[in-house]
């Protein structure tokens, strides 16, 4: 809803921001080589961590997806870090063609990763940390829900299973910690609190 907004202000409009709220990704000391997996937007704050990342000499596979060339997001900024970047356009603009699933699975296969971290279309988190899972890779997943208050005390960006306050305990949380809400990857709430399924098309 904020990205759709913001595409339709005018220069000079003001905007006002709280935040930011909740946990974030993390690296640890000792990590030699991660991957980073962004579909759409989720590439923003991948980006960052990128960054971050390389200040500390870690070795990064970055696979970037969207659904068109004009879509793809920071190519040029992730390409002056110099790191492993993998672009996966869904109808082959750019890159490889396919789901940044695709060049997803063809890094795990290949690599070996102190951890993976996922942002994007929450269906496409889903299924990387359920690969990761498998691998017994530790993965870091950013769950967006609708946050209200962003102080924890109204509940509106709770999992349903487990309480999480999303503006508390997460966005950010362990793969394996995510793949244990029923609601993971399958529904949300929209701000009036009503259930909504999942997109599987973002």
């Amino acid at each position: 809803a904020f990205t759709e907004k913001l595409f339709t202000m005018k220069k000079g409009e003001q905007i006002g921001l709280r935040g930011p709220y909740g946990s974030w990704f993390t690296t640890e000391n000792d990590y030699k080589k991660i991957l980073l997996i962004g579909g759409g937007y989720g590439v923003a704050p991948l980006s960052f961590l990128a960054q971050q990342a390389k200040k500390q000499d870690i070795t990064i596979d970055f696979c970037n997806g969207a659904r068109t060339s004009d879509q793809i997001l920071f190519k040029d900024k992730l390409h002056k870090l110099n790191i492993n970047l993998h672009i996966t356009t869904n109808d082959g603009s750019d890159g490889q063609t396919g789901t940044v699933l695709d060049s997803t699975n063809e890094c795990l296969n290949k690599n070996k990763y102190d951890c993976v971290y996922v942002c994007g279309p929450e269906v496409m988190e889903k299924k990387v940390a359920e690969q990761c899972d498998k691998l017994g890779v530790p993965c870091q997943v950013s769950i967006e829900r609708y946050m209200k208050c962003g102080f924890g005390i109204c509940g509106q960006c709770c999992l349903d299973d487990s309480g999480a306050r999303m503006c508390k305990e997460g966005p950010v949380v362990w793969g394996d910690y995510a793949l244990k809400q029923k609601e993971f990857g399958h529904y949300h709430r929209t701000k009036s609190g009503k259930i909504e399924k999942t997109n599987v098309q973002h």
